[in-house]
């Protein structure tokens, strides 16, 4: 039986919503409330990271700290298989046809929430080390059609992005896309072009030396278009200031200034 669609059902400035989830086994009522109150968007300040989205790692944040991806599906995918032939056996539209199929969907729930709590928590880490979050507008679409789609699947990219979004909404904090082209392919240090398949996870640049994890380089990077952007629109002051040494973390309370060339830096600290 497939789900049944929401009900709605309005009244003035309150809206109600009543969900059917795992085959009607399972209710949720949501509640939303229209308020004229208007929440300003929080502003660019504090601390500011930019973080990389990958399968290897899970997120790599350009201050080098990592999360390792946790495999939702692979890890309950022989279970379900088993569930699935259990189903397959039964009589179609017969009482035990309709308890396998609600074990299966059981299954798919159970791994959806998981996924969702490991995005929920991880966005709130985020926000509890920075003030600013720039992340990579990757083309969700396109990446569950390629060779790894079902890892890309699993992985979730595009509900993690919207949950961070909104995490960071929540909490003040200030999240930003970035263009996600090259970000892998060049040096945060010289911004020269290094060209490395995906084989390659170190990231060594021939120009200037700079040698780091393919996935912090990338972040760096998305840290750097994120700063210019945000200079650009003037949403952020654009005196200049240096910094002792580049970590992959600006303060931008403490620094004010635009992006000011790497060369005149240093290399970044490891």
């Amino acid at each position: 039986m497939p789900p049944s669609p929401p009900f709605q059902r309005g009244v003035g400035g309150i809206q109600v919503r009543v969900l059917s989830r795992v085959r009607g086994t399972q209710w949720y009522v949501v509640i939303t409330i229209e308020s004229s109150v208007s929440v300003p968007d929080a502003p660019v300040h504090g601390r500011a990271i930019g973080i990389d989205l990958g399968l290897e790692r899970f997120l790599t944040a350009s201050d080098g700290s990592f999360q390792e991806r946790p495999q939702f599906f692979k890890s309950m995918q022989r279970k379900l298989k088993l569930l699935q032939r259990r189903a397959a056996r039964k009589q179609k539209g017969s009482q035990n046809w309709e308890k396998a199929q609600i074990e299966v969907a059981r299954m798919h729930h159970r791994i959806a929430n998981r996924r969702k709590d490991f995005h929920l928590k991880t966005a709130h880490q985020l926000c509890d080390r920075a003030q600013t979050i720039f992340a990579e507008d990757l083309n969700v679409k396109g990446l569950t059609r390629g060779m790894l789609r079902k890892d890309c699947v699993d992985a979730a990219f595009g509900q993690f992005l919207s949950l961070t979004e909104w995490v960071c909404w929540k909490r003040g904090v200030y999240f930003a896309k970035v263009n996600p082209n090259g970000t892998s392919q060049t040096c945060p240090n010289c911004l020269a072009t290094v060209s490395k398949g995906l084989e390659v996870r170190e990231h060594h640049c021939p120009e200037c030396g700079y040698r780091t994890h393919r996935d912090r380089a990338a972040a760096e990077m998305v840290l750097d278009r994120g700063l210019e952007n945000v200079v650009s629109q003037g949403l952020w002051g654009t005196e200049t200031a240096c910094q002792v040494g580049l970590s992959g973390v600006y303060d931008l309370d403490k620094w004010r200034g635009a992006r000011i060339p790497n060369c005149e830096v240093g290399k970044p600290a490891l």
